[in-house]
């Protein structure tokens, strides 16, 4: 290959047909609920190993200054990485629909967080925001589209994204011992 040629690898397709027949069943019956389940299991110190379906396990730890091992990416960051694999798979699928071939998608994610409660042990004003307080996710696309039609991919990945919703809004949370 010379200096001036560009080589454009596209990413793995989708599977078109599956997505249109997954669209079909959401319009079929837009109310349904799923239920995701997970189990997780304390490794060792705050290093914790998460069972899903019959996957390996998701390995999670804090790191040095918040005393864990640094094994693995924290709570937090694992959040972050949701909310990037999420928004991937949704430009994925919409450039997938749409007919668009797409040579890559990167995404930088930054969380601001309090971390100064410590977990309930540190400093427990009423007042203290906990989780985080703001997120920034940059997104680099490239492919067979202008960037307007890129820009767009990003749009309804963000509009939609069933992870970004959960960070954008209340949640019913309950946690009890068994």
């Amino acid at each position: 290959m010379s200096v001036t040629e560009v080589q454009t690898t596209h990413l793995l397709p989708v599977d078109t047909k599956g997505l249109a027949d997954l669209a079909e069943a959401g319009k079929q019956d837009p109310g349904k609920i799923n239920t995701l389940a997970a189990r997780t299991v304390v490794d060792k110190r705050f290093r914790s190993l998460t069972y899903v379906r019959d996957l390996e396990p998701l390995v999670v730890d804090e790191p040095p200054h918040l005393l864990g091992d640094n094994t693995a990416p924290a709570p937090s960051e694992v959040v972050l990485s949701a909310l990037g694999a999420c928004l991937s798979v949704g430009i994925q699928a919409n450039a997938a629909d749409r007919g668009i071939a797409l040579t890559r998608i990167e995404l930088e994610l930054e969380g601001d967080i309090n971390t100064t409660a410590v977990w309930g042990v540190g400093d427990l004003d009423d007042d203290k925001r906990l989780g985080f307080s703001a997120v920034r996710v940059k997104i680099n696309l490239e492919g067979d589209a202008s960037d307007a039609e890129l820009d767009a991919l990003v749009a309804d990945a963000d509009r939609w994204s069933p992870v970004g919703g959960t960070l954008r809004n209340p949640v019913d949370l309950t946690i009890a011992p068994v």
